[in-house]
């Protein structure tokens, strides 16, 4: 064995490999396994296994039921969190895509627990996204995304994000009251895509188009310098054709 191997060998702890081994054991058991059985399967002498098992359950990695251990919460937490970083990634992946087609930033967000998510933003250097410099999440009366996103909700639903959200000016050019930004609303067609003009950024243009994605208000929407805004009617177009292929990649995400 090379100097080199055996110096990454000597790095290794011992006691993770062998906690791992044991995870790995209770993990191709869906009844669980008795201690004896597990010890057996990860290799190990039966006092380190038991020692490693109460530390394992003591951490929530395992839990112990009718004497025999099966995977616990924090070993789910862990699985789910790699579901969750391939979606994600997938979302990017799907975003970018889309970016490309439409030659604008796109962005994805849904209305979730009483609040607006954007759960993913694609951009480039040379076309950037909009800077955040006001929370989304508490000026969704000023820009396309919130607007669009509160449009899908029942009037009870938007009542409560008022409440903890007030419609307040941010730019000379956001909607002056919530009596507007409810006749606004109120004009909207179904599934009609919103536009907003300097509302929340100076010098953007922004519109949001939504997406039905079960019992979830969910929006796709794109953003343009206002030098460009002549261009926003055919880029909103180009989105909306793309809609129905973005939705069997994206309505995952409402999970995340």
């Amino acid at each position: 064995m090379s100097p080199v191997h055996n110096a990454g060998v000597s790095t290794l702890i011992g006691s993770v490999q062998r906690a791992l081994r044991l995870l790995e054991a209770a993990g191709s058991h869906s009844g669980g396994a008795p201690a004896k059985q597990l010890a057996r399967e990860a290799g190990l002498p039966l006092p380190t296994a038991y020692h490693l098992l109460r530390t394992l359950t003591y951490e929530g990695y395992l839990r112990r039921e009718g004497g025999v251990f099966v995977l616990g919460a924090a070993a789910g937490r862990l699985a789910g969190g790699g579901v969750q970083q391939k979606r994600r990634s997938m979302i990017l992946d799907s975003l970018a895509h889309f970016r490309d087609a439409v030659g604008a930033p796109v962005y994805f967000a849904v209305f979730r627990d009483g609040e607006i998510e954007v759960v993913g933003v694609s951009d480039t250097p040379s076309d950037p996204a909009v800077e955040e410099w006001a929370d989304f999440r508490a000026t969704g009366h000023a820009h396309a995304i919130g607007q669009c996103l509160l449009a899908q909700l029942d009037e009870e639903t938007r009542r409560d994000y008022y409440d903890r959200h007030p419609v307040e000016a941010i730019t000379p050019y956001t909607v002056r009251d919530q009596r507007a930004l409810e006749q606004r609303i109120g004009s909207l067609g179904r599934m009609q895509p919103v536009t907003e003009h300097q509302e929340y950024a100076l010098g953007t243009v922004c519109a949001a188009i939504p997406i039905t994605a079960g019992d979830t208000a969910a929006t796709m929407a794109i953003s343009l310098p206002l030098h460009q805004a002549e261009k926003l009617p055919c880029v909103v177009a180009r989105l909306r054709s793309e809609v129905g292929a973005l939705l069997s990649t994206l309505s995952f995400s409402i999970s995340i």
